[in-house]
C-alpha cells in the first residue's frame, strides 16, 4: 500500500519500520457488530482500526451478561500479543462503529519485530498502553456509579468519532456497561432530562459536552495521560 494509514501507531512508525509492514496490511470494511474474534479463538490477525473505526473487548460476566473492558480506535491495534507468539482470544472482540481496518499476519509482525528493535519497542510500550487501560476499567468499574461510567464512555466514543453525532445505540451503550438495555435507556433519559445529550434514530447526540465531562469519572484522562507519557517517549527515543 501507498502512504500512511489513518491509524496514529503506524504513522508513529519511523519510515524503514512501516516498509517492513506496508507490503503486507490488508484494508477490510466491516460493519458495526462484525465479530472479530469470540472467546477462546485463535487470535489470527493484527488488526488497526483506521480513522472513526472503533472496536471493543467484551468480558462476559454471570447471567448471560457482558462488560466492556477495553475500546480500541485508530491510536492503537487488536491482537499484537500474537506477533510475539500463538494466542487465543480472552473475550468477544467485535467493532463497535464500523469502518475501515488494516488486518497483518501476526507472522509478518514477529519477524519485523526481529529485524527491528525500535519497532518492537513501539509495540511493546503499546501493549502497557492497553493493559493500563484494563486496570483502570477494572478499577472504574469497582468504584464509580452507572451515570458516570456511562458519560465517560460516550466521551471515549466521542473522541474516536470526532463529532457531537456518535452512532451508538442504548443496547450498544448498555453492553459497555455491562447492564440491561431498560437501564442504560433510563441513563439517557436522565441526560435528555438534564438537556446534556439527546438522540436519534441509531444514535446520540452530544449537546452539553462540559455538562457531560462534568459528570464522568476522570479513568479516561488517567489512561490518556499514561499513554501520552509511554507513547511519547517512543517518540522522542526515535
Amino acid at each position: 500500500m501507498t502512504g500512511r494509514p489513518q491509524n496514529d501507531l503506524l504513522q508513529q512508525l519511523s519510515r524503514p519500520d512501516f516498509e517492513l509492514l506496508a507490503p503486507h496490511l490488508q484494508p477490510v470494511e466491516l460493519e458495526a457488530s462484525h465479530i472479530l474474534y469470540h472467546a477462546g479463538d485463535e487470535v489470527a490477525a493484527v488488526h488497526f482500526p483506521c480513522r472513526s473505526t472503533l472496536v471493543s473487548f467484551a468480558v462476559p460476566v454471570e447471567d448471560d451478561r457482558e462488560v466492556e473492558s477495553l475500546l480500541v480506535g485508530r491510536e492503537g491495534a487488536v491482537g499484537i500479543a500474537a506477533g510475539r507468539s500463538a494466542s487465543l482470544a480472552y473475550s468477544r472482540i467485535v467493532v463497535k462503529l464500523g469502518g475501515t481496518l488494516l488486518r497483518l499476519p501476526p507472522r509478518v509482525l514477529e519477524q519485523a519485530q526481529q529485524r527491528s528493535a525500535t519497532l518492537l519497542q513501539i509495540f511493546s510500550r503499546y501493549a502497557d498502553c492497553q493493559f493500563a487501560q484494563l486496570l483502570q476499567t477494572a478499577a472504574c468499574n469497582a468504584a464509580h456509579s452507572i451515570e458516570q461510567r456511562a458519560a465517560k464512555w460516550i466521551i471515549s466514543a466521542q473522541e474516536h468519532v470526532g463529532g457531537p453525532e456518535i452512532p451508538l445505540t442504548h443496547e450498544q451503550l448498555a453492553g459497555m456497561l455491562g447492564v440491561s438495555r431498560s437501564y442504560a435507556s433510563r441513563v439517557i433519559q436522565m441526560f435528555k432530562a438534564r438537556r446534556i445529550l439527546a438522540t436519534r434514530r441509531g444514535a446520540i447526540l452530544i449537546l452539553d459536552a462540559p455538562a457531560l465531562e462534568a459528570r464522568a469519572c476522570s479513568c479516561n484522562d488517567w489512561v490518556k495521560k499514561h499513554f501520552d507519557e509511554v507513547m511519547g517517549r517512543t517518540a522522542a527515543d526515535g
